[in-house]
């Protein structure tokens, strides 16, 4: 029988606004039903009269629901909180400490710990310390059995928390917050960690807790800042969830990786610092870069001036690796078939394939010689998935999902294939199935990595890789250790089980006159012009 999951209420900082948090609180449980808990981070109390506290002190007023709040984070608040081990407040109130672990009956586990960071020994009693991080990690981290707890709560923002996430508001994660709460989050690996103070909702992208194809699958952490009680922007307080105990669960229920996981925001990654110390982001290498005006029948070309300085001695920008010989898909490269070159953005340009599976079969390339997604500065993977989300809304538009698939073995210059398939000749599911299927036919490895996976921190520069991207952002991936099937991508979407037309599995068989490719990149320009992006600068 499944284990029945607890509903919990988590609250932001309530400021001395009792009666708005409580009668919110009313209103919710008339409406849905009783929750369990109710968890409050950030400052509960404020610096408003004490007339509305002691109605609720003295018994007057009942809060409506078992209710558990950190500790003071100012002077001013400290009086409220006499024993440093926790106590209860008021009916129904209890202040869970300065730090610690709280184990429900049902076997959920709780950690908190109250205040602000402060780096000076001894510690008021409204911050913590590193010692207070170190002891919490201690308790809880060295056993072998570890591997994680339900809930986090911390008043503080953990700091770098936005790295690899969405938008985090006007909140700078890499200034505010707190470098400590971020370590203890990466070591206790909360399947929830709420944080308040900043007086602002944020419900972060869920991130994983292990490193893909290196560690073995871990839950994921939902980070979620809450704003102020009764705040008048009317942002989001309250927060209500439920939760089975982690001990409860199944383990293969527990890893289930959310389809929009990221990346770790607190794990040291490429150029990106984690906890403790910050790395300012390097200054991106400008590509060489060339513009084409493509209503001239060959092209004309001028080179980007890049930046102006006026100093004596300007510091030029590192370029991409320069090729050994005679590059096909380098732009300013005067064996590029510039006929077939359908948009061209800052740092990459689509073109039509030669020989390509149909019509509108196109490349995404970098504008410079780059050798593989791997090796691409961030504004030239910044533009590739630009180029990709347009893409996939163009073909959505004529009724067809794409693939796109880049083979890392035996090629000098980065090719992103996206090949449009019907919708009406197969399902996503159907897709992922063949390749996986024609992969074990051919004794080739065909990995599942998650959807926000850094393909940098799974494939190192230089190394060969084959690597397939679906429309739902499910993403199949092969570490090719010796040899690999030139073929393999286009073999299987031309099978019978896809576009079936097997005989168009090799490119040479399929190529057509310079006239007809001309007339298919006339006709592509003109269809994607409406989804054009780089038109709008």
């Amino acid at each position: 029988m499944a284990q029945k999951p607890l509903r919990l209420l988590a609250c932001g900082d309530v400021e001395g606004k009792f009666d708005i948090l409580f009668n919110r609180v009313r209103a919710i449980q008339k409406k849905s039903g009783n929750f369990d808990l109710l968890l409050c981070v950030g400052n509960f109390f404020g610096s408003t009269p004490d007339a509305e506290w002691e109605e609720y002190k003295t018994g007057i007023k009942k809060a409506p629901i078992q209710t558990y709040v950190l500790g003071a984070n100012n002077q001013e608040t400290v009086k409220y909180f006499q024993d440093a081990d926790g106590c209860e407040l008021a009916e129904n109130i209890t202040y869970l400490g300065r730090k610690g672990i709280f184990t429900g009956s049902s076997g959920l586990q709780i950690v908190y710990l109250s205040g602000t960071e402060s780096l000076n020994e001894p510690v008021p009693g409204y911050n913590f310390s590193p010692k207070d991080v170190s002891s919490l990690r201690t308790m809880l981290c060295t056993t072998s059995q570890f591997k994680g707890v339900d809930i986090l709560l911390t008043s503080p923002w953990p700091k770098y928390v936005g790295n690899f996430g969405n938008s985090s508001g006007e909140v700078d994660t890499k200034k505010c917050g707190s470098a400590l709460v971020s370590s203890l989050a990466m070591g206790l690996k909360p399947r929830y960690h709420f944080a308040a103070l900043e007086k602002t909702y944020y419900e972060r992208l869920p991130y994983r807790n292990h490193v893909v194809l290196q560690e073995n699958a871990q839950h994921a952490t939902r980070f979620i800042a809450l704003a102020n009680v009764g705040n008048p922007e009317k942002k989001k307080y309250l927060y209500a969830f439920s939760i089975v105990p982690m001990k409860l669960m199944d383990a293969a229920e527990l890893v289930k990786q959310p389809p929009d996981v990221t990346e770790n925001p607190y794990r040291k990654s490429g150029q990106e610092a984690s906890i403790g110390k910050q790395i300012p982001a390097p200054v991106e290498e400008s590509a060489c870069q060339f513009f084409f005006d493509l209503n001239e029948k060959q092209g004309r070309k001028r080179s980007s001036t890049g930046r102006d300085s006026k100093s004596p001695h300007p510091k030029q920008p590192r370029k991409p690796p320069q090729p050994p010989g005679p590059c096909w898909f380098c732009l300013a490269s005067p064996e590029v078939e510039k006929h077939l070159v359908v948009n061209i953005g800052t740092h990459c340009y689509l073109a039509l394939a030669k020989g390509g599976l149909s019509d509108d079969h196109v490349l995404i390339l970098p504008i410079g010689h780059y050798q593989s997604v791997v090796e691409l500065s961030a504004e030239v993977v910044e533009e590739v998935e630009k180029y990709k989300a347009t893409l996939r809304r163009f073909f959505k538009s004529r009724g067809k999902r794409c693939v796109v698939f880049e083979r890392n073995y035996k090629s000098h210059h980065l090719q992103l294939q996206v090949i449009p398939v019907p919708v009406s000749c197969c399902a996503t599911d159907d897709i992922k199935d063949a390749f996986i299927t024609q992969a074990q036919e051919q004794q080739i490895e065909l990995l599942e990595i998650p959807e926000h996976s850094d393909i940098k921190q799974i494939a190192q520069p230089g190394a060969a890789y084959f690597y397939v991207e679906l429309d739902t952002g499910e993403k199949l991936f092969h570490r090719i250790k010796k040899n690999f099937p030139l073929q393999f991508g286009r073999e299987v979407l031309a099978s019978e089980a896809i576009l079936n037309i097997p005989g168009k599995s090799d490119w040479r068989q399929c190529q057509i006159s310079k006239e007809d490719e001309e007339t298919l990149a006339r006709r592509f320009q003109k269809d994607f012009e409406p989804y054009d992006f780089t038109l709008d600068d």
